[in-house]
């Protein structure tokens, strides 16, 4: 995600989450995508009857562990499509996927390899990676779902994002933290973030709240992905003082931060963000720090949940379509993007055009996506008008739950959440 790099530690990146994507690819500006309403005519990646699209995603390498599971959502939600007709009854889906390693260069050179084989990109993972192909979209006029929830998505036309941003999840961690979780305006509150992109969406959160709630940051530390050895950085945070640690990572990170932090005697509460998690981190031998000190923001509910609607019918989909499957809120990401893309590719063949300019005229005319309760509902609409969710889930560790996370607080909304203005990018 945007930004993650896996492995094992914690973070969470939303069992719940949406996103959604579509482009037209093609040449150079997208085939007729003419026909009636209803009839789209042939173009770059729909041959009449299949339409195809691109997933560049970590298939290989430790962020693979995001995503695969990623994909495996992605993929079920379409066969379970496919299996009552297709798009509008009638349009099989196909994925075209290409691993990107979660490097920006390969990314960029796995889409040139596709994008004229595809009608639209239904994943992207990584925020540094969809920057990096960010400029290509606008100029190919290609819609593309990223597996990010960076706030710079919000804006952009040529992405269709889902789930409550980073930003907005620290927002609410902290103000969790402030209200129902032990802390005062006068506590040590600190970061660890990643040194990208990605750490500086938590980042901006955290500023957010405290510029809200009127307090101090009392120490900032960051890393590179793939730090071997973080002790500076958990001596500094322990020297300040500090209370409460809100971290953004990725998951093999996070394992190591936890346990350096372990090793030290540090033990502040910490909330991280939601790619920081990994389910193998609640099988780990860090497991017992993080249920003593650790919680998780993301959104929706855990796995098997099934009060909430669009658990049962995922969980159902996955045992039928992917039996060997297990409980993993990146999957329910990849599930949920494949679901706004539908919502997009529906209306796109409604007004007859499955061209590049048809995806992105359908993406600026659909309403609200709901989740049903997987994760929140995002309004869509121009860019300007588009609303993505406030709410996010606290979640603890349990390694006796299917995922190892526990709810501890369901769809909680700060004020600043709400009140938080989304900006164009630069």
């Amino acid at each position: 995600m945007p930004h993650n790099r896996l492995a094992l530690a914690a973070g969470f990146a939303a069992l719940v989450l949406a996103a959604t994507a579509c482009g037209g690819a093609g040449d150079n500006g997208g085939g007729s995508g003419g026909g009636n309403a209803g009839t789209p005519g042939n173009t770059a990646g729909f041959d009449g009857t299949t339409i195809k699209l691109g997933v560049l995603s970590p298939l290989s390498g430790p962020v693979a562990v995001i995503g695969l599971p990623l994909t495996a959502g992605n993929k079920v939600w379409f066969d379970h499509l496919n299996s009552t007709g297709g798009v509008a009854g009638k349009y099989k889906v196909e994925l075209v996927q290409e691993d990107t390693q979660y490097k920006p260069d390969v990314t960029v050179q796995q889409y040139n390899k596709v994008k004229s084989n595809v009608v639209a990109f239904t994943q992207i993972l990584g925020t540094p990676s969809t920057l990096a192909v960010l400029p290509q979209l606008k100029t190919d006029k290609v819609l593309a779902a990223p597996a990010s929830l960076d706030a710079l998505w919000v804006r952009e036309e040529n992405l269709l994002p889902i789930g409550g941003p980073y930003q907005v999840q620290a927002i609410n961690a902290i103000d969790y933290y402030l209200t129902e979780g032990g802390g005062t305006k006068d506590s040590k509150i600190c970061t660890m973030s990643q040194d990208d992109v990605y750490g500086e969406a938590g980042l901006a959160g955290v500023a957010e709240a405290a510029k809200v709630n009127g307090f101090t940051v009392a120490n900032q530390q960051k890393f590179k992905a793939g730090t071997e050895n973080y002790a500076g950085q958990i001596q500094a945070l322990a020297g300040a003082g500090c209370q409460m640690v809100f971290l953004t990572a990725t998951p093999s990170d996070a394992g190591k931060i936890f346990g350096t932090a372990a090793q030290g005697r540090f033990a502040p509460k910490w909330y991280a963000q939601s790619p920081s998690y990994a389910g193998a981190l609640s099988k780990s031998a860090v497991a017992p720090y993080m249920q003593a000190n650790v919680l998780i923001v993301s959104e929706g509910t855990e796995w098997g949940d099934t009060a909430v609607a669009g658990m049962k019918d995922m969980v159902d989909r996955a045992t039928k379509f992917a039996p060997s499957q297990q409980p993993d809120y990146y999957f329910a990401f990849g599930y949920n993007q494949a679901r706004a893309m539908t919502a997009v590719l529906e209306k796109a063949v409604a007004k007859g055009n499955l061209s590049r300019d048809g995806i992105l005229a359908a993406s600026k005319e659909l309403g609200t996506v709901t989740f049903d309760g997987l994760t929140g509902d995002y309004q869509y609409g121009s860019v300007d008008d588009r609303n993505p969710p406030r709410t996010s889930t606290l979640f603890a560790i349990d390694p006796a739950k299917p995922f190892g996370l526990k709810t501890v607080k369901y769809n909680f909304t700060s004020d600043a959440a709400k009140a938080y203005e989304f900006k164009k990018a630069g």
